[in-house]
């Protein structure tokens, strides 16, 4: 990191929202304050809270996010204008290199400091202010370490191998030039972390901060966050216990939420195997889908969602979703990307290779095929006309105006969670042949196929859900793999996460196999140059950038990339 000073920063007429009826998450600092006129009440506090929120919600953070995790995938290729953006033009050709603008990593390690920082003072106020009680100051450094975890998380899931630390930053005397630290010690610090502060985190907030429950950080977004990170660490039983404690708390929600509706206990087994999804299929009875599109993309903060950023659609003061309007487009034209030609003739073409037959709602929620173009986060509402079925199509789509995407920036969803169990499952499954090892694997196949169908089968645009996979089709550990990574590229299309997941396969097998294979089905030129890059470990992670490395002399450039293979570098996996 560049040697900065980072500064406090206060909303204009802050202090008077937070003590009145405004929103949390309307807030937008802007200006500088001084840290002796500040630290003195819990508003100051919160005020710092609310501004590490807003930091993530910035272009610059929200670009990285989305592009680490999305763009060298197999889901998107070159769209509008891209050669207009040299560096995302590069990376869409594999062509990375350490001069490029988007391996700079210092917006996240912004949102982190000022994390470090509200976690460092918040303890001095609490003693200045008796209002602000333990519970209070104990959530809040709760999530505030949660988030800077999960900042800390893209970045070794981009670059691998990063600089770590807890300290906050406010001076110039400080000096920043930590070595990295290796992906599995910072993601056991990550882990530790988590796992030291969850029980402080809040588990509801008070129904008049709806948004809250999901624009900020809870309990079950930690444990949705260990789910995940103990999927990484190999930790296939960690992982499983809290997606569990993620699924069983969405239940209850559901629960609840029917009883205060209804006045009438219900216990959540009516729809889909026992999962609290939101149905796909219009309420009124006709042949139309689309209804948990328009809930979770549209609408915003579903009853689905587990974390999101939030952009309110309510409050035109509320800033909008620049990244998705330009990487994906608006009513004014396609982004700087579009969906792979081989996504979008999928169902045309009837080839099946993503989408399993024509019946998936996701196909034409995601992609406009005619442009070709993403529709996914760029639209409030679908509605998928089903009614013939030789020519099923979104017809009540409308794209967002320009300068006005108000599409949640969503990190964490019930199916991905459901999801990332079912890759846990699978894990589980043993490669030996005997007898009782069979019957384990028997079950827990079964669990896992279960966990895909029923995600899968909520976006059938039939009147009456009917299995469209079949689990005699998947009978083996990596027929069973390859289902659930397809699951997620199906569910979790252009939200960030299939370079992950791609990167998560690899490490784990050790091999770029995989990944590979599916990120050839984009390119139809060069695609020898393509394969060559990829073929070895070090290139599935980023370049560490170069002012990055004259600032700071303790870092060693991923061998990949600058001066070529080092036969010094340790590796860290």
């Amino acid at each position: 990191m560049k040697k900065i000073i980072y500064s406090l920063l206060l909303a204009t007429g802050m202090m008077g929202s937070l003590s009145s009826c405004g929103d949390f998450l309307e807030i937008e600092p802007q200006n500088e304050v001084l840290f002796e006129n500040f630290w003195n009440e819990k508003a100051d506090v919160d005020a710092m809270v609310a501004g590490c929120y807003a930091r993530m919600q910035d272009d610059d953070v929200l670009s990285r996010m989305l592009i680490w995790g999305e763009f060298r995938s197999d889901n998107v290729t070159f769209g509008t204008n891209i050669e207009n953006n040299k560096d995302l033009d590069n990376i869409m050709q594999e062509n990375l290199r350490e001069s490029n603008g988007y391996t700079t990593w210092d917006p996240l390690y912004a949102v982190i400091n000022r994390c470090n920082t509200v976690i460092k003072f918040a303890p001095m106020v609490a003693e200045r202010d008796l209002s602000f009680s333990e519970g209070e100051l104990k959530a809040t450094i709760a999530e505030m370490s949660a988030l800077r975890d999960l900042c800390y998380f893209y970045l070794i899931r981009t670059f691998r191998d990063v600089p770590y630390s807890t300290v906050a930053y406010t001076d110039d005397d400080q000096e920043f030039a930590l070595p990295a630290t290796p992906f599995y010690d910072v993601l056991d610090s990550l882990i530790n972390d988590l796992e030291a502060i969850k029980g402080d985190a809040v588990v509801k907030y008070p129904e008049d901060k709806e948004n809250y429950q999901t624009g900020r950080i809870t309990q079950e977004a930690i444990y949705a966050m260990l789910c995940e990170m103990y999927l990484w660490k190999k930790d296939y039983a960690n992982c499983i216990r809290y997606a569990d404690l993620v699924i069983d708390s969405k239940k209850q929600q559901e629960e609840d939420r029917i009883k205060k509706a209804t006045g009438t206990k219900v216990e959540v087994k009516e729809y889909l195997m026992g999962y609290p999804l939101i149905p796909s299929a219009s309420s009124g009875g006709t042949k139309e889908f689309g209804e948990a599109y328009t809930a979770i993309f549209g609408d915003g903060n579903s009853r689905e969602g587990i974390f999101e950023l939030t952009f309110d659609k309510l409050n035109e003061n509320m800033p909008s979703n620049g990244v998705f309007e330009s990487m994906y487009g608006s009513s004014q034209g396609t982004g700087y990307v579009k969906p792979a030609t081989f996504i979008t003739e999928d169902v045309s073409s009837k080839e099946f290779k993503v989408f399993k037959n024509k019946y998936d709602a996701r196909f034409y929620e995601n992609i406009d095929y005619s442009g070709p173009s993403v529709q996914k986060c760029l639209t409030e509402s679908a509605i998928i006309d089903a009614s013939n079925t030789d020519n099923i199509k979104n017809s009540g789509s409308s794209l967002y105006a320009q300068g006005k995407n108000k599409c949640n920036f969503i990190l964490y969803r019930l199916t991905d969670i459901m999801l990332l169990k079912a890759e846990a499952l699978v894990q589980q499954m043993s490669d030996a042949s005997d007898a009782s090892v069979a019957t384990a694997n028997e079950e827990l196949r079964k669990q896992a196929f279960t966990l895909v169908n029923v995600v899968n089968k909520r976006s059938v645009c039939q009147t009456i859900l009917k299995d469209t996979l079949l689990y005699s089709d998947y009978t083996t550990k990596m027929q069973m793999t390859e289902l659930v990574l397809l699951e997620r590229q199906r569910e979790l299309m252009f939200e960030g996460k299939r370079w992950f997941d791609l990167v998560r396969d690899a490490m784990r097998t050790n091999s770029t196999s995989t990944l590979l294979k599916s990120v050839l089905k984009k390119y139809t030129s060069n695609t020898s140059i393509i394969q060559n890059k990829l073929l070895k470990m070090d290139a599935i992670f980023w370049p560490i950038h170069e002012d990055e490395l004259k600032v700071n002399k303790n870092l060693k450039q991923n061998p990949i990339y600058g001066a070529g293979d080092n036969e010094s570098y340790e590796k860290n996996y």
